[in-house]
């Protein structure tokens, strides 16, 4: 679905430009047979998104190292698993909050600038935990804090760079640019710790969260190349029409004096009076929440798999298996990213993870369940990367930033109620019976939401 304006902001129209575009994947009739099959690298010769694109592979690997220090720290001062909890909790919750600010934010100003304060925000709060740990301050209440900041400056980063991307990007690349930023965000959380890991030995904590502060000035330089995004002084009445029966939003996001509350629930009312984003977002939830067996990955190993107490070469497996499926289907996402028909590849999708989830739970040895979450992350790839597109170009661009905040609530806080339930009901069940159960309800949720919003399973990006 093409939206008025997407061409704008940097993306390039002229026909110089647009023969980029549509050629990146790799020259001449022989090269592009290869190409479409490896990584769909079209949306790179847009500038403004591969300046996007550089800014978040930095963030990535670059800027990750605190997702490794920040627990270790955490660990190390307190000798207690349970204070590393709470900083997650207080880390989520911040990001949410966070989210869903950002996201109104994005609609109401430049996202450009947005994306500069944000990320400075983060390098100042890389600053604080540099400081802290160079002075020595062991105080659990100080880092505590300077979790919530991080919490509360990536959940900016979060909607406002979901927002920028439709602005700089043609509706018909979004499959492809989602794609692009998926594999960097999966490869940087795989990439970011295991260096963390390596260096913190070697340079200690202080020097990895002054390389993350480093990584965010390399970031901030690359966005403050970006053009202006600034929000859309009006909307064409036809856009934010909605469907007979339905609550009119004409020119609800652009008033310029709406309190920040008002504008969230202008955002809200835009999204349930979509049948089509209420079914993306009950699609991933179906897939986030019933087929999230991560809580059960340590008890699986130690009982079913026979690896030791506290860990393993078993256990390894299990959560390498999952991100080595993503980044092989990430690395074939030509295959995909030209498909017209992204509803029905994102429902097939996330009924192919509730497959994987019940051949996890059913797989008598280790072999079978690795090779079952191969599949699921390869999956999931493509769920993540088609719901975005959909996402992106079925929102009009005045709430897209609120939008993109309430999409990023679902896909933070699905998997954390997913591993609550499959906590509990492994411990009730044990984890087969668990697993195995949540992928069978994944799959009969998703048919469910398909039976009664068809719509997403014919939406066809073609118009």
């Amino acid at each position: 679905m093409s939206q008025p304006g997407v061409r704008g902001m940097g993306a390039p129209t002229t026909s110089a430009g647009t023969s980029r575009a549509g050629s990146g994947a790799g020259g001449g009739a022989g090269g592009r047979k290869l190409g479409a099959y490896l990584v769909d690298r079209r949306p790179l010769a847009i500038p403004a998104f591969r300046r996007l694109w550089v800014a978040s592979l930095i963030a990535a690997v670059g800027g990750s190292f605190g997702v490794l220090a920040i627990p270790t720290q955490l660990f190390t001062l307190t000798g207690s698993s349970a204070a590393v909890g709470v900083s997650a909790a207080v880390s989520l919750v911040a990001l949410v909050v966070s989210a869903l600010w950002g996201g109104a934010l994005a609609d109401a100003m430049d996202r450009r600038r947005l994306l500069l304060v944000a990320h400075g925000c983060l390098a100042l709060t890389y600053v604080g935990l540099w400081a802290q740990a160079a002075l020595d301050l062991r105080s659990v209440l100080a880092l505590m804090a300077l979790v919530a900041c991080q919490g509360l400056s990536y959940g900016a980063v979060m909607a406002a760079m979901g927002a920028a991307v439709p602005r700089v990007v043609p509706a018909e690349l979004l499959a492809a640019a989602n794609g692009l930023s998926s594999l960097v965000r999966y490869t940087g959380s795989i990439v970011g710790p295991l260096l963390a890991g390596v260096l913190i030995p070697a340079v200690g904590l202080g020097a990895l969260y002054l390389l993350d502060t480093l990584a965010l000035l390399l970031v901030m330089w690359s966005v403050f190349r970006l053009p202006r995004l600034p929000p859309r002084p009006s909307v064409p009445a036809p856009v934010l029409v909605p469907r007979p029966g339905t609550p009119s939003l004409v020119g609800a996001s652009a008033a310029p004096r709406r309190s920040t509350v008002g504008q969230l629930l202008d955002g809200f009312r835009y999204l349930f009076s979509r049948p089509l984003l209420v079914a993306l977002i009950g699609v991933d939830l179906a897939a986030m929440v019933f087929g999230a067996p991560w809580a059960l990955y340590p008890e699986l190993a130690e009982r079913e798999f026979g690896g030791t107490a506290g860990g393993g070469f078993e256990l390894g497996v299990l959560y390498a298996s999952y991100p080595a499926g993503v980044f092989a289907v990430g690395m074939v996402s030509g295959v995909f990213t030209r498909a017209r028909r992204h509803g029905a590849l994102m429902v097939s999708a996330a009924a192919a993870w509730g497959v994987t989830v019940v051949l996890l739970g059913l797989a008598p040895q280790l072999w079978l369940a690795a090779a079952a979450l191969l599949l699921g992350g390869g999956v999931n790839f493509v769920l993540s990367m088609f719901r975005r597109a959909i996402s992106q170009a079925s929102t009009d661009d005045t709430l897209r930033g609120r939008i993109e905040g309430s999409m990023i609530v679902v896909t933070m806080g699905g998997p954390q109620i997913g591993n609550l339930l499959h906590g509990v009901t492994g411990a009730a069940w044990g984890p087969r019976w668990a697993i195995s159960v949540g992928g069978g309800l994944t799959i009969l949720g998703v048919a469910a939401i398909i039976r009664a919003v068809p719509q997403l399973w014919q939406y066809d990006a073609a118009h």
